[in-house]
């Protein structure tokens, strides 16, 4: 088959390096391909880039480089670098660094590695570095580890490994560097569906056979069997020889579903997400572009690896805001899996008990399908919801946990069952302050107050991660022995629930307890098992983890996400506070929720425990096209950062003062004001937002109206679609 480009043809390079254009070079030997990675010399350096296209040619041609070498990696696909332009032009992005978002993966052209792999034995001598990675060993079993990798995952140094090996429970092998995952089954024997997850079945293996582009809401109550629904859709790609994608929201949610998928289908998928180590990343990532890897279960992420031909993209839990990136690339993994399916005609799965309005609004439009399961798989049935009036309960200071929420949690206890207590706080205590002068302690580098976190007797500041020691004295009056912590953080939670119930195991779940992914899904396995009584937990709680034996739901205050100016407050309480009750009486018994409010009357508290779903959607929707706000209309963030506060606000009234035209068009521009949070990391932050109707090309008139000169220690930062407004 001849190469798209000959020997010595002329090139356009696209490479992973800051620079704003594409760059020309001449075809090595034996000719590349269009998409083929390269290694191309910039200066002294060689780096790495994608060939685009034919070469401009519109310079001294004596002065173009060649390309240095092909590496040993499948071309981009034409779907692939379409998909990559179409999100740079959406968020504004430079087309460089959507390349680098794809091409992640390292040394490309290595054959063979050095391995190691558990043989079975027990060594004569074990130690607890040795039990450390045997258990590593079990927990990936069937993943191969390099020596730094697995003496990384273990915690312990190269020489353990290697004594290991002399004592014959490891082996070392040299083998190829990349090796083709396991063949999936879609005939494997499956679970027995109900009668309404069949239909639902039904209809996604008839859209996804179709071979014609479409998204599907699935909407389920939590515990209705979302999960085995779609893993049949994905079952119908793998009978069509196409490749399919499932993204989670939660890292800690993988090793349970990992575990689901090897039951369906007889072997274990890919996994593409933080956790992995380096050499299983660049085997993920060839196999992908080979076919060789037919299923991946990853974090957003994955969604810009480059499938051969990518049938079905699941999105679990579409409405978690953790599917919008917060750095670099601000884009929303939902919708942009949405634009890669419509490109290579994929379907897509959009599955929530909770959806996000916006895809609710698509559904009920009609532009989206959407398919409904109503009831809990098996014996398993909803919690029943009530309001506890803490304006009628008697609580003494410094408690949270009223006598109501303790009584039911005493019941659970003497019948053996599991409680959780959920409060969206991490840390200790969210504000510590001096009783002497009344001052708060806050981060030096931000305008935030530093959250105590006692396990590391340390202040930190959620916003740079600054940490300083719990202060003796204020460090505003000097005052020794007056400073005190305010207010409940699941830690301080974990010590009143301790004091209440003491014959209780109490645990508590929290992103910042853990230092590793696999220590996070080690105790939520504990936990599922029966090793709690009572949980303690953040919003990680709520991420679709099941635990079979927990019949109690105790929100300590439903009242925390109903503040603030956020245009989605009302949304994101409701999913958070839904999803949350939905990990109660998951099994045979029945479960409660109770949600802690001074507020019961509330519309958004009413909506939630009356159960109306559809009333609370639509309500929001009339508010939200009323107002022209997403989704009925667009919004996009302008967030101007500075080492000098007067420099930001200059920037931002001159664009102001620049935005006639975009008034012209009906675009709405407010601001410059500063940030809620408006000093990060000693770098002061000044914010415009800008409101357009549904129907304006926003993307063409922001690029013209920010493309200003800006000092180099200045950064703008344009956000479309934004979800997060501090």
């Amino acid at each position: 088959m001849q190469p798209d480009f000959s020997e010595g043809a002329l090139v356009s390079v696209l490479t992973t390096q800051p620079i704003d254009r594409m760059l020309d070079y001449r075809a090595p030997e034996g000719g590349c391909d269009l998409g083929a990675l390269v290694e191309v010399p910039l200066g002294p350096r060689k780096v790495l880039g994608v060939v685009w296209g034919a070469g401009q040619g519109n310079y001294d041609l004596a002065k173009v480089r060649a390309i240095t070498r092909l590496h040993d990696a499948p071309p981009l696909r034409d779907e692939m670098r379409r998909f990559l332009e179409k999100v740079a032009d959406y968020t504004l992005s430079p087309l460089h660094q959507m390349l680098r978002m794809t091409v992640r993966a390292p040394q490309l052209d290595e054959a063979t590695r050095l391995i190691y792999r558990a043989t079975g034995q027990t060594p004569d001598r074990m130690t607890p570095a040795r039990q450390a990675v045997l258990s590593v060993m079990a927990d990936f079993s069937g993943l191969a580890f390099t020596l730094g990798e697995l003496a990384e995952a273990a915690g312990v140094t190269p020489s353990v490994i290697k004594g290991m090996v002399k004592a014959g429970a490891l082996a070392e092998e040299v083998a190829p560097r990349d090796l083709p995952f396991p063949r999936l089954d879609p005939a494997h024997p499956s679970k027995t569906l109900t009668e309404d997850q069949a239909d639902a079945a039904a209809k996604l293996r008839q859209s996804v056979a179709s071979g014609q582009y479409g998204t599907t809401l699935l909407k389920g109550v939590t515990g209705s069997g979302k999960t085995e629904v779609y893993l049949e859709a994905v079952a119908e790609a793998l009978r069509q020889g196409r490749q399919a994608l499932v993204l989670l929201p939660e890292i800690a949610l993988s090793g349970e579903f990992l575990r689901r998928v090897e039951e369906r289908f007889g072997a274990r998928p890919a996994e593409w997400h933080s956790g992995i180590t380096m050499t299983e990343r660049r085997r993920v990532w060839k196999m992908i572009g080979t076919g060789d890897a037919q299923v991946v279960v990853g974090a957003r992420s994955a969604l810009f690896l480059p499938f051969q031909d990518l049938g079905l993209v699941v999105v679990d839990e579409e409405h978690d805001g953790s599917y919008k990136q917060g750095d670099g690339v601000l884009y929303n993994a939902r919708d942009m899996a949405v634009l890669r399916a419509s490109l290579n005609g994929g379907h897509v799965v959009l599955a929530s008990a909770t959806p996000s309005l916006e895809t609710w609004a698509n559904a009920d439009s009609g532009k989206y399908a959407r398919i409904d399961l109503h009831s809990r798989f098996g014996v398993a049935v909803m919690p029943d919801m009530h309001a506890i009036d803490m304006r009628a309960e008697k609580l003494a200071g410094g408690h949270w946990i009223s006598p109501t929420l303790q009584g039911a949690v005493l019941q659970r206890l003497q019948r053996g069952e599991q409680s959780l207590l959920f409060l969206n706080r991490r840390g200790f205590a969210p504000v510590t302050l001096c009783r002497a002068c009344g001052q708060q302690v806050a981060c030096e580098e931000c305008d935030a107050r530093m959250v105590e976190h006692r396990f590391l007797n340390r202040l930190v500041c959620h916003q740079c991660g600054a940490q300083r020691p719990v202060p003796d004295a204020c460090p505003s009056c000097g005052v020794e022995g007056k400073m005190v912590p305010v207010g409940p953080g699941v830690e301080r939670l974990e010590e009143e629930a301790k004091r209440t119930f003491p014959e209780a195991r109490v645990v508590v779940l929290s992103s910042d307890l853990f230092g590793t992914a696999r220590a996070l899904k080690e105790r939520i396995a504990e936990i599922a098992d029966g090793g709690a009584d009572i949980i303690i937990g953040t919003q990680i709680v709520a991420k679709g983890h099941n635990f079979p034996n927990l019949t109690l739901v105790g929100v300590i205050d439903a009242d925390l996400g109903l503040q603030g100016s956020d245009l989605r407050a009302a949304e994101k309480t409701f999913q958070l506070m839904r999803q949350v009750a939905g990990r109660a009486g998951r099994a045979a018994a029945k479960g409660v929720a109770l949600l802690q409010t001074y507020q019961p009357e509330h519309p958004v508290l009413r909506a939630i425990l009356s159960g109306d779903d559809e009333g609370f959607w639509q309500a929001e929707a009339d508010q939200r096209r009323a107002a022209g706000v997403p989704p009925y209309g667009r919004m996009a963030g302008i967030i101007i950062s500075s080492p000098d506060l007067q420099a930001a606000f200059d920037i931002g009234n001159r664009l102001q003062r620049a935005a006639d035209p975009l008034r012209a068009r009906g675009i709405e521009v407010y601001g410059p004001a500063p940030a809620p949070i408006a000093r990060v990391r000693g770098r002061h932050r000044v914010r415009l937002l800008v409101k357009a109707a549904k129907s304006v090309h926003l993307q063409a008139a922001l690029a013209q109206w920010c493309a200003l000169p800006l000092p180099p220690e200045m950064r703008l930062t344009i956000d479309i679609d934004p979800q997060s407004f501090l």
